[in-house]
């Protein structure tokens, strides 16, 4: 249904550079003829507060993070009613708007306007984030820098919007939700099978690590209840004894750019044994010698996961890639003659991740101690035996990490295919009144602009909350 959509039958031009054709039967308006800013205040600071997050738009700040809001009052905090919009101001430049069925109270420094006319609130907030309008934001917005940059209502206001008829928004809203269902359901399967397959990658890599791959082998009590009996010839060891180095990150929030040089290694970038590079935020070069000032990852340091949803995974710095580690990740750089690798894949068992469950702190934003990291309790064949684990491991998880990265391309695809299918819609390049019609009208009931949390996604609701702050 959604392939067979067709754009309108007749269009205009508006007569703006930036702007394309449009549909006869669409306005271009200012964006101040459309949205009105609101100032109410909360005299008391009570009331819900709500939270932007990159992916779910605006939401309940308990529902993206558990962790204390760094205000100490929300008296003076924005109210807002639902069918207003929230912008951001900044990070406008980047297309964070949202709605939220909610009352509540939002930031001092975030903008609130009321629409003006009928107009679907849905609509308008993915039309505000469309690219064109983005790239107007982003020239628009004023600061010290792209981490810095404002958009203040006085230049928001004068922006051109293309608008359809309001009956029409409605149809368009019903055909987004419909859509974004269909999507989404296609990408939670493929997650549903990225987190099969790791299941079956992490149990190879258990059975070797702690087994070794001698069938006929002699084993000992570890002396340890969580790990059991390992071969007599290892031993066991803490991992601060077998690194020179364990860093974590700086806690606070880089400033990712599109054209950044080097990448940021966030908890959402690495997976059992890898670093998903292609799916990495950059940063420019005076954020990667911040970044990197207490230690330079190289080739062969071990990155490590230590919060969220997504603690207590590790892989290896690539070959060929200047890095830096973003927030809530950690480095460790192994002493020889321990090999990186082994203790790589280890650092990914049961036996480990029990050890930093067992101290973890927080339902919603898990992390894991820093001084029970440094004393993880780990076992040691020798290293020639532990470059045989690794290259065993390597052949027998291959086909599993292929089949984990067509799955994770075709969930990549699915949410460009989603972005460009809301932006064609949104601006009037298809026209799809025809197809919403045979879409059940309480489906307009569901929120576009938001989308459920999902596992892999914890980094980004996180890293929202904590620009909030």
């Amino acid at each position: 249904m959604i392939d067979k959509i067709k754009p309108y039958p007749q269009y205009k031009e508006p007569g703006v550079p930036w702007l394309d054709a449009v549909p006869c039967n669409w306005k271009v308006v200012r964006i101040k003829t459309v949205l009105r800013e609101l100032d109410r205040r909360s005299p008391n600071g009570e009331g819900t507060l709500l939270s932007f997050t990159r992916l779910r738009g605006l939401i309940p700040q308990t529902e993206a993070s558990e962790r204390m809001h760094g205000a100490k009052t929300l008296v003076g905090y924005k109210l807002y009613r639902p069918g207003e919009i929230v912008m951001n101001r900044m990070q406008a430049w980047s297309g964070m708007f949202g709605a939220c069925s909610l009352p509540g109270l939002v930031s001092p420094d975030y903008a609130v306007f009321q629409i003006v006319g009928a107009h679907n609130v849905g609509f308008v907030v993915q039309r505000l984030r469309a690219p064109d309008l983005v790239g107007q934001f982003r020239l628009a917005s004023r600061g010290i820098g792209s981490g810095f940059n404002r958009l203040y209502t006085d230049r928001f206001g004068p922006i051109l919007i293309t608008l359809p008829p309001s009956d029409d928004q409605s149809a368009i809203v019903r055909f987004l939700n419909y859509a974004n269902l269909k999507l989404e359901r296609a990408i939670r399967a493929n997650k549903k099978l990225i987190a099969l397959l790791n299941e079956q990658k992490r149990a190879i890599i258990q059975q070797a690590v702690t087994r070794g791959l001698e069938p006929n082998v002699r084993f000992k009590s570890s002396g340890i209840p969580w790990l059991g009996d390992i071969p007599e010839h290892w031993s066991i060891s803490r991992l601060k004894f077998e690194t020179s180095d364990i860093v974590d990150c700086l806690h606070a929030t880089p400033k990712y750019r599109e054209d950044g040089q080097f990448p940021a290694i966030r908890t959402a970038d690495i997976e059992l044994g890898k670093v998903r590079i292609e799916a990495v935020r950059r940063v420019s070069g005076d954020q990667y010698a911040l970044w990197t000032s207490r230690l330079a990852p190289q080739e062969g340091d071990i990155l490590y996961s230590r919060e969220g949803e997504r603690y207590g995974i590790a892989a290896l710095v690539p070959a060929g890639v200047q890095l830096c580690i973003s927030q809530r990740m950690m480095v460790f750089r192994i002493r020889p003659p321990q090999r990186s690798s082994f203790l790589m894949w280890q650092l990914n068992c049961q036996h480990v991740y029990s050890q930093a469950a067992a101290d973890t702190i927080g339902a919603t934003s898990p992390h894991v101690n820093v001084e029970r990291i440094k004393n993880f309790l780990l076992v040691l064949p020798p290293p020639q035996e532990q470059d045989e684990i690794s290259t065993w491991i390597s052949a027998h998880t291959m086909s599993l990490d292929a089949a984990i990265a067509r799955a994770h391309r075709e969930v990549d695809l699915l949410r460009e295919y989603r972005a460009s299918l809301i932006a064609d819609v949104v601006t009037g390049r298809l026209d799809v009144r025809e197809a919403a019609e045979r879409f059940p009208g309480r489906m307009e009931e569901v929120d576009v602009t938001e989308e459920p949390p999902a596992e892999d996604e914890a980094e980004e609701l996180l890293e929202a909350v904590a620009e909030d702050e």
